[in-house]
Order: C-alpha cells, then sequence, then structure tokens
C-alpha cells in the first residue's frame, strides 16, 4: 500500500474510506432486502399482476383482456411489478439504511426532526399511491373506456399500461410529499409562514403544470392531482404555522452525535 501523498491528512483519508466502507455495506444491505422480498413475492407474480390492473379490468367490456405485444412481455412485466412492490414492501428499511449512514453527521436536534420525517414520508408516499389506486385509477379508466368509440377495441398493451400506472404512482406518491416539504422550509427559515401564503398564485399555477406534464390530457386527471396539490400545500402551512421556526438552541447542545 502506498504511502499516502505529501501534506495528506491520514486520518481524513482513512475517514473517508470508512464512509465508503459503510455506504457500500448499507447499499449491499438494501439489495438483499429487496431481492429476499422479491423471491417471497415470486411465486404469486401473476396473481401481483391481476390486482394492478383491476382498475382497468373493472372498467372494460366482460372478456376483454389485455395485450402482449412484446415476445417476453407476459414474463417480464409481471417480474417488473413484482419488483416494484418488493421495492415498495422495504421501503421503510431502506429509509432506515439511510438515516442509519447520515445519523452520526447530524446535530441533536436534527436527529430528534429526521425520525418523525422519515416515517411520515412513507407513509405519506404510500397515502398517495393508494389514493391513486383507489379513486384517480378508477375516474381516469372509466373517462377513456366511455369515451372510446364504439368501433375501437380498448385493450391496452401490459408493458404500455405498468409505464402509465407507475408513471401515475410516482406523482401523486411525491404529491403527498408536500406538507413536508412545506414544514420543513418554515422549520429551517427557509421561509416563513406568510412567504409561503404569498406564495399560493405561484403554487396553484405550478400544481396545474406539474398535473398537465404527469397525467392524461384529460381535465379530470389533471384536477385529481391538481386539486390534492393544492390542498396539500395549504395543509403544510397550518402545520407549519402549529410548529414554527426551530428555536434556538445551546451550540454545546447541538454539537453533531451530542446528546
Amino acid at each position: 500500500m502506498s504511502a499516502p501523498p505529501p501534506g495528506a491528512d491520514p486520518g481524513e483519508e482513512q475517514s473517508f474510506l470508512s464512509h465508503l466502507i459503510e455506504l457500500r455495506q448499507r447499499l449491499v444491505r438494501s439489495a438483499i432486502a429487496i431481492v429476499v422480498v422479491f423471491l417471497a413475492l415470486s411465486p404469486f407474480m401473476r396473481d401481483i399482476f391481476s390486482l394492478l390492473s383491476a382498475p382497468l379490468m373493472n372498467v372494460l367490456p366482460q372478456g376483454t383482456k389485455l395485450i402482449a405485444t412484446g415476445v417476453i412481455a407476459p414474463f417480464m412485466v409481471p417480474l417488473k411489478v413484482t419488483l416494484f412492490v418488493a421495492f415498495l414492501i422495504t421501503l421503510p428499511y431502506l429509509m432506515f439504511q439511510v438515516w442509519s449512514f447520515v445519523a452520526p453527521g447530524l446535530y441533536q436536534h436534527e436527529k430528534r426532526l429526521a425520525a418523525p420525517i422519515i416515517a411520515s414520508s412513507v407513509a405519506m408516499f404510500a397515502l398517495g399511491m393508494a389514493y391513486c389506486y383507489y379513486v384517480v385509477f378508477g375516474l381516469v379508466f372509466r373517462f377513456i373506456a366511455n369515451f372510446a368509440p364504439e368501433s375501437v377495441n380498448v385493450a391496452p398493451d401490459i408493458d404500455a399500461y405498468f409505464s402509465f400506472v407507475l408513471g401515475l404512482f410516482l406523482a401523486f406518491g411525491l404529491t403527498f410529499e408536500v406538507p413536508i416539504v412545506v414544514v420543513l422550509l418554515a422549520r429551517f427559515g427557509i421561509a416563513d409562514v406568510e412567504q409561503l401564503k404569498a406564495a399560493r398564485p405561484y403554487v396553484i399555477v405550478g400544481a396545474f403544470i406539474v398535473a398537465a406534464i404527469f397525467t392524461p390530457p384529460d381535465v379530470i386527471s389533471q384536477l385529481l392531482l391538481a386539486v390534492p396539490l393544492c390542498l396539500l400545500y395549504e395543509l403544510g402551512i397550518q402545520i407549519a404555522r402549529l410548529v414554527g421556526r426551530r428555536p434556538e438552541t445551546d451550540p454545546a447542545a447541538s454539537a453533531p452525535g451530542g446528546s
């Protein structure tokens, strides 16, 4: 092993290498967790895909089936769906790995704040996906099925369907993170409640722009994303009003890793 270059701090180099080793270990643990859950779910791949496609199948004419235009699509799409579900199931553990990696470098007040932020972020993302699955999908697919001309046989490709629902899941999951982002902005003094209230018009316009980008080009799906985004922003303002900005603390008590 070669000696460190002149002027280099061996302690800093060792610390950097130890952080890289720890990061690799946590990434490996996360990957193993996903693979283990995926293997446990793999016997139910067909059932999981049937559950995902249920909102569309419920509004299509009786006997209609999805189609697969790719040779390996009937195998690969259920596999990707199952892998996505495995990721969602292990998400709390993945967030715990992230938390364990960054926690030693946080101040004590940041540690107290990080745990509820991580837990609420996972919960809100799951709530956004549930809202998308149980509310949005049914309304959007029913609108599309009823709008289609009688001469058109509505039978979407399974790969295109998975890409479509995955995009909506991510869009609505991230939308439901808005209150947490607003609270963090106020908590860390980046923007106070009055500034957040003054930004309402821009948020409303931005909400409809985001909805136009991430949802199908119909009014129903755009409203189903834009309106909750605006309401969640308002919820974040109300929570920020209660939480307020973090009070100044004793620097000695706020040292990283302090008690």
